[in-house]
């Protein structure tokens, strides 16, 4: 059911801006009508998670040094793809860069906000199977670490508090209730 926004926004001032992402500043009432800002982060690509899986119900993860967080995270292959081009070629893209897997059966799993109380970024999480190994083809920025592993074991992780990014957590969550584990 949709509801009619009881927000009014009234000016939108950029406050910073990068190839990424736009931080904005809106000067709003708010739903009781008293007057506030708000900070929005628009983020200029669609977040995209991909979920490999081969016939030996085994999984991909990627470990690597998330610089925003100051530690080392361990996510599904993951990255951005440009609003307006097609979010699944872009996930076939990150998927190839990030692990060199080729996937040949694609299935939407999840779209997902990621922060919705402060972004706007919207994400999407694929089931990638029937898999064909080939190399990598990493970023300038990334530094991988590429690890295959037992769905269930990546499903523990998640458990267990060793995967904490959202979307990595959500997707292997939804997966696993489509694998029927």
């Amino acid at each position: 059911m949709r509801m009619e926004n009881p927000w009014k926004t009234l000016k939108i001032n950029a406050k910073y801006e990068n190839p990424w992402i736009r931080l904005e500043e809106h000067d709003i009432l708010n739903p009781a009508g008293n007057p506030g800002i708000y900070g929005k982060v628009h983020f200029k690509n669609k977040a995209l998670g991909i979920i490999p899986v081969d016939l030996e119900m085994h999984t991909w993860l990627v470990g690597q040094y998330r610089y925003t967080l100051d530690e080392y995270s361990w996510e599904i292959p993951m990255g951005g793809g440009p609003i307006g081009l097609d979010i699944l070629e872009s996930a076939k893209r990150e998927l190839k860069e990030e692990t060199g897997l080729i996937a040949a059966k694609w299935t939407e799993i999840m779209r997902i906000h990621t922060s919705n109380s402060v972004t706007d970024e919207e994400g999407f999480v694929f089931l990638a199977e029937d898999l064909v190994q080939e190399e990598p083809e990493f970023e300038e920025t990334e530094v991988l670490q590429i690890k295959r592993i037992p769905f269930q074991e990546a499903l523990n992780w998640v458990m267990e508090g060793k995967i904490t990014d959202g979307i990595s957590i959500a997707g292997i969550l939804k997966a696993a209730k489509i694998l029927g584990l």
